[in-house]
């Protein structure tokens, strides 16, 4: 099993290991700093030694790479993971922009049952099954999570379950949410939200999250 580094230090964007299995053009790692798609949060960006990594997925406990077929790597090879920072700190700003919303919601309205959400590196999307439109109450939204980022709160993260790898994250006074994604030190670091309604169905409300 991988150890995930990236929950130790999700600021690291340069690790040196070793090649776990490899499977034609499927590789695992003894550590590694790369995320593969989860709770919604894209996958890293990024390379194996020499090779761009194509694909990140789960596969149980452990974090399968597909790179391209051409590659020469062995078990045991070292190599360097490197992983797109830039991208890599916008998704956290938004992926914690949009937990912050979350509850947020979860707290000021009549709890819209959650039904989908995505964080890409330009956005991201919470979707509702919300009878009413949603648009009135964003300006409140978008005030209260600004709020929270400008008291710049310490972010807390672990594990309430290491053996099962179960995650959270918790802001004492506000929130305690189970989540395994990558997580900021301070709310501050979000920078300025923003909010907007899409209207996706009969029925489904669209909460998308920018920021600044």
């Amino acid at each position: 099993m991988v150890h995930k580094v990236f929950w130790d230090d999700p600021y690291l964007t340069t690790l040196q290991t070793e090649v776990g299995r490899v499977i034609g053009d499927q590789v695992t790692l003894r550590d590694t700093i790369f995320f593969a798609q989860s709770g919604g949060q894209e996958s890293d960006k990024g390379t194996i030694g020499v090779f761009p990594v194509l694909n990140a997925r789960w596969e149980g406990k452990d974090i399968r790479y597909t790179l391209p077929p051409d590659h020469d790597l062995r078990v045991g090879n070292v190599v360097t993971i490197m992983i797109d920072w830039p991208r890599r700190y916008k998704l956290m700003r938004l992926h914690f922009a949009a937990e912050i919303v979350l509850e947020l919601v979860y707290s000021t309205l009549k709890k819209p049952k959650k039904i989908g959400a995505h964080i890409a590196e330009d956005k991201a999307r919470i979707d509702f099954d919300f009878k009413e439109n949603i648009d009135k109450h964003l300006d409140k939204l978008t005030l209260m999570a600004n709020i929270v980022v400008a008291n710049n709160y310490v972010i807390e993260s672990g594990f309430s379950d290491r053996a099962a790898e179960r995650r959270y994250w918790k802001i004492p006074g506000f929130a305690q949410v189970p989540c395994g994604g990558t997580h900021l030190k301070r709310t501050g670091e979000i920078g300025e939200i923003s909010l907007n309604r899409k209207n996706v169905g009969r029925g489904k409300e669209r909460i998308e999250v920018r920021v600044a």
